[in-house]
């Protein structure tokens, strides 16, 4: 049988597939169908210092091959989360990752410190959130910027941290060195493109808040890419997400370079659809004589 474990700053997964952050809550709506263990791990809901009600309806709306979003972060909040979700996504999954959030650098320290004191086993930091101090521009957008927030979140946490860079950038390899050069453990990207869709009746945004993230489908080539460009760059490991839907995809992006995979738009549409990438790769691994997955890991032969 082919060993689909990876291990990832010293964390041992069972397997690569992990539940990305805001796709599938904090475990809770998909325990009728199967067990949270069946996953390598969950990335939970993100949060932040303090609950969040997000943005006004409508919040998603749907593009060809994907959907934008402007949730904007709704959640409990940091200590609710370790209050009444925590205990039960510990004993429930395998690897549970805190993905958290913040405005000012205040924010990520305060979140961090809190998990910190607790058995969460990794924490996965969104870059891009925008930076209230600088006129709202995504911390993610510069180098200076995420190697602020990399800095600061290392300080304030011994767990492995985890930095989650936004495509919306000229030059991925910068930010994904800068993060590096600041302590991180590891990085996942890419996070959500801005995109916009517009009512041609009424004309105006069909999202209240005008633009939104789009994911699915359509932005898979553009992971790919940056996860390639990123593996290049860097020699810290990378979580590859964006537009996964099959296992033919996760082999794609570990291939670009991606030590493990995070899947998120597809579930909404197949909500066991990170069940048939796990078994899809351990038939992919055993056909192809395929014995550890590390086999495989940046392995694209390029012209």
């Amino acid at each position: 049988m082919a060993d689909l474990s990876v291990k990832i700053a010293g964390v041992e997964f069972p397997n690569p597939v992990i539940a990305a952050s805001g796709a599938y809550g904090n475990g809770e709506c998909y325990t009728d169908l199967y067990h949270l263990s069946r996953l390598g791990g969950i990335s939970c809901k993100g949060m932040t210092r303090e609950p969040k009600n997000g943005n006004l309806p409508p919040r998603i709306a749907e593009t060809p091959s994907g959907m934008l979003n402007s949730v904007g972060l709704q959640n409990i909040g940091v200590h609710s989360f370790v209050d009444y979700y925590l205990d039960m996504v510990k004993q429930e999954a395998n690897v549970v990752i805190a993905n958290i959030a913040g405005a000012t650098i205040d924010d990520y320290v305060a979140v961090a410190e809190t998990l910190d004191a607790t058995n969460i086993d990794m924490i996965e930091v969104n870059i891009s959130c925008p930076n209230v101090k600088a006129g709202g521009a995504s911390w993610g957008i510069s180098a200076q910027g995420a190697a602020a927030v990399t800095a600061a979140v290392r300080k304030a946490t011994k767990k492995p941290i985890i930095i989650k860079l936004t495509p919306n950038v000229t030059d991925i390899t910068e930010i994904a060195k800068a993060a590096e050069a600041e302590g991180a453990d590891c990085i996942s990207l890419i996070n959500t493109l801005l995109g916009m869709r517009i009512n041609i009746n009424n004309r105006r945004p069909i999202l209240h808040n005008n633009t939104g993230g789009l994911s699915g489908p359509a932005v898979f080539p553009v992971a790919v890419r940056m996860v390639w460009q990123c593996y290049g760059a860097v020699k810290i490991p990378i979580i590859g997400l964006g537009g996964i839907s099959t296992w033919e995809d996760a082999v794609e992006m570990m291939l670009a370079g991606a030590s493990a995979i995070q899947m998120g738009a597809a579930i909404f549409k197949d909500p066991y659809a990170p069940i048939k990438v796990i078994d899809g790769l351990a038939e992919y691994m055993d056909k192809n004589g395929i014995k550890s997955l590390s086999e495989i890991v940046g392995q694209v032969q390029t012209y």
